[in-house]
């Protein structure tokens, strides 16, 4: 399979958030359900807590109706303050309640990671599990290079758990290189997840 009839766009399409959020939720649900679940509620606190212009997407396909496609893939950066899954700890509180809100909040917080001066941070790539082996995380992970690059970042950083080997295969291929193991078992039964390979990728600017 080829991604001949995928293209590649920055930001969301018009109407998009919902699908978005399967995506992200298929892709990171294990790990994000802890602090965002059930799946329900979680997709919907995605779907209206998105910043479109913190995403690059694919779409597959087009016409019948659908001029711009299937969303097929997703990723996510962090510039300038604003990743692309928003949401502050009143969002949260607002969403889930005092109560339980409190305790998801403390999580979110755990996964919060910030650009360091002149570093993008990527947010995560999904890619619909029926499209993938195609390239589409190649095509997603090329676009956001050429955004770190005009945004002259001189470099890439994104973190990958112990727990996705395929994800660091991925993003060995295309250049990163992993420079941080952080072993945190104690996550494993908070999060999900017992340790984070931070890996990096320099870029060049124009």
């Amino acid at each position: 399979m080829t991604t001949e009839s995928v293209e590649v766009r920055r930001g969301l399409p018009e109407g998009a958030a919902a699908r978005v959020a399967e995506l992200y939720w298929e892709a990171f649900g294990e790990k994000l359900g802890r602090a965002l679940g059930p799946p329900e509620a979680g997709r919907r606190f995605i779907a209206g807590h998105l910043h479109a212009d913190r995403a690059v997407t694919a779409l597959s396909g087009g016409g019948g109706g659908d001029p711009d496609g299937r969303v097929v893939g997703v990723a996510g950066y962090q510039l300038a303050g604003r990743g692309l899954i928003g949401g502050d700890a009143a969002a949260v509180l607002a969403t889930y309640g005092r109560v339980r809100g409190l305790y998801r909040v403390f999580l979110l917080a755990l996964l919060e990671r910030t650009p360091a001066r002149g570093e993008l941070v990527m947010d995560g790539i999904a890619v619909d599990p029926a499209e993938r082996s195609r390239g589409i995380g190649g095509l997603l992970l090329r676009e956001i290079e050429a955004i770190a690059v005009e945004q002259r970042c001189r470099r890439i950083r994104l973190d990958v758990v112990e727990e996705n080997p395929r994800a660091q295969e991925l993003y060995e291929r295309h250049g990163f290189r992993a420079v941080q193991v952080r072993r945190t078992p104690w996550l494993r039964d908070v999060l999900g997840f017992g340790g984070v390979t931070t890996m990096h990728k320099e870029v060049a600017a124009r």
